[in-house]
């Protein structure tokens, strides 16, 4: 695993995702831990996982396999160029089942250095919006409640939720309108 040190922001999609994780606490003391993967150019949540047992590398994995299909269809359609996977230093991001799973679909697993806050930030931006704008300000109750409730608010963000990065349009609408 290589160890990523510059800038996250790409100017094309489909050149570098990031991934990470956050927990939502639950009004009955419950936790729903969620992992994603965000294209580093246009700021889509491609792909999610979540539980209420934490991260695991089998969730991360099929975040990743759904990663791919979200953005290339079949898994024969797959690029032969890999794409950059980023990100931190979490037990299942570096385990080695993990990287080899990545490197089975052309994914190059980067890592973060240690502590280095300038090269997580997007997907610490990702993870402070999503608090702030869903899981704060709306019900939940319990473990399977919020887990019921990702799809929608994932949907919204991908579709509504404006960003100064993207001349505040959507990542859909930017999407939608970016030339390759």
């Amino acid at each position: 695993m290589q160890v990523h040190d510059g800038k996250v922001a790409v100017e094309k999609s489909d050149q570098r995702y990031c991934s990470d994780g956050f927990k939502i606490g639950c009004d009955n003391g419950e936790k729903s831990w969620v992992t994603f993967s965000l294209d580093c150019c246009d700021w889509q949540a491609i792909a999610f996982g979540a539980a209420t047992a934490g991260i695991s590398g089998e969730l991360l994995r099929d975040v990743m396999v759904q990663t791919m299909l979200t953005r290339f269809g079949a898994m024969e359609q797959m690029p032969t160029s890999a794409t950059q996977w980023l990100t931190d230093n979490g037990s299942a991001y570096i385990a080695k089942d993990t990287r080899q799973f990545a490197s089975n679909l052309s994914l190059i697993a980067y890592r973060t250095p240690f502590r280095s806050s300038q090269s997580t930030g997007m997907a610490e931006a990702f993870v402070k919006t999503f608090e702030r704008d869903y899981a704060s300000v709306n019900p939940t109750p319990d473990g399977p409640a919020v887990l019921e409730k990702l799809v929608e608010w994932f949907a919204d963000y991908n579709t509504v939720h404006p960003h100064s990065a993207l001349k505040y349009r959507s990542p859909n609408e930017f999407r939608g309108g970016e030339t390759t």
